[in-house]
């Protein structure tokens, strides 16, 4: 696995796989800036949505951009990163890895009351609830990996998901580097440089 001389690139994987942390340290290897889904699209304080149509238009504006790296993108807008991204990092993780660090990070936030996104911290009460992210680790988890495999195998079909969408698509299929481990990820991530424009 190589380097990247890539300028938009997004992370991809299951709940709990590391994105934001992989997005971040992507951002400090190459210099292109990174950017929290969570933080600057999806959430309000209060945990409150933004409206579907103001995501929507959040993510053009960031996509429009000659340079970024997104830890994610929701699947209401996945086709306009698509339709700009020159490399998609997808994180197959095994299902017990992906979990267990979730887990771990969801209790540790709800004890110490840890900032998340936009003031917002993790309760006991939305652990245990019917709309805690170890539920949507389960609800999301084999469609999200059904979706890097089928993106490692034909980048085309990136292409693809793009047009239905709406969005214009990339001149190109997207490189798609498909990592199976963390140790994969640690061995990547040497291999970036500084990105220059």
């Amino acid at each position: 696995m190589e380097g990247t001389r890539a300028q938009r690139i997004m992370v991809y994987g299951v709940t709990g796989s590391g994105k934001t942390s992989l997005a971040r340290q992507i951002g400090e290897s190459t210099g292109l800036p990174w950017h929290s889904v969570d933080d600057e699209i999806g959430w309000l304080p209060g945990w409150t949505l933004r409206p579907p149509e103001e995501q929507r238009q959040r993510a053009e504006e960031l996509c429009a951009g000659e340079t970024w790296v997104l830890d994610t993108a929701y699947g209401a807008w996945l086709d306009v990163p698509l339709a700009r991204v020159d490399l998609i990092v997808a994180l197959d993780y095994p299902r017990w890895f992906s979990l267990q660090r979730l887990i771990r990070r969801t209790v540790s936030r709800a004890v110490t009351q840890q900032e998340m996104c936009n003031g917002n911290t993790e309760t006991w009460r939305q652990v245990l609830s019917r709309e805690s992210i170890i539920i949507w680790h389960f609800r999301s988890w084999a469609r999200k990996r059904d979706r890097i495999r089928s993106w490692a195998a034909d980048p085309q079909s990136v292409v693809q998901r793009a047009t239905a969408g709406g969005s214009l698509p990339h001149r190109e299929p997207p490189d798609v580097v498909h990592l199976r481990s963390a140790r994969q990820t640690r061995q990547w991530l040497r291999t970036l440089a500084p990105v220059r424009g």
